[in-house]
């Protein structure tokens, strides 16, 4: 098996090693989301070890190292200093995330009826106007939305309110 890197997928880790989920919801309960097939299938093809551990609210490393422990690999010893996995809630607020949103969306309930948030978030793009902000509450940081949306070119912005509540703003 290749070495759990911060890149390595986590439908990786699900495929090739056996009660991985298991131990991700161990290591973190929040983790429990992968219990929902339709995420296994589709967001933890795209969400690496590093994503996922923000989600988490974890510093990447020790999710790392966590993962390469339980399946036997040496952990990775570093003294670079890990990036703030909360270092985007931090960033200054930009001043369009004022503006009145289109539509919201709530990523846990879109989870809880086994549909894709990517794939709802797309849709709702598709329907709104340049410009047009859409809202997505969760009880996480959906660290791979936000970088798939930023990757399309999309502004986008995440505010955690408190320990279970983060809001992430999507401008077309």
């Amino acid at each position: 098996m290749k070495d759990i890197t911060l890149e390595t997928k986590i439908s990786e880790l699900l495929n090739n090693y056996e009660g991985m989920k298991d131990i991700l919801i161990e290591i973190n309960p929040k983790f429990k989301k992968l219990n929902n097939p339709v995420l296994r299938r589709t967001l933890a093809k795209i969400a690496g070890v590093k994503q996922a551990a923000i989600v988490g609210g974890m510093d990447p490393m020790i999710l790392l190292n966590r993962l390469r422990t339980a399946v036997g690999q040496a952990p990775i010893e570093t003294e670079i200093e890990t990036k703030n996995v909360f270092s985007a809630l931090k960033e200054e607020i930009p001043l369009w995330v004022s503006e009145k949103p289109k539509k919201r969306l709530n990523a846990n309930e879109i989870l809880d009826e086994d549909l894709n948030p990517l794939s709802v978030l797309h849709q709702a793009m598709k329907k709104v106007e340049e410009n047009d902000i859409i809202i997505i509450q969760s009880d996480f940081q959906p660290e791979p939305l936000i970088d798939k949306f930023r990757d399309l070119g999309h502004d986008v912005y995440c505010q955690q309110v408190d320990d279970t509540h983060f809001i992430t703003y999507v401008k077309k």
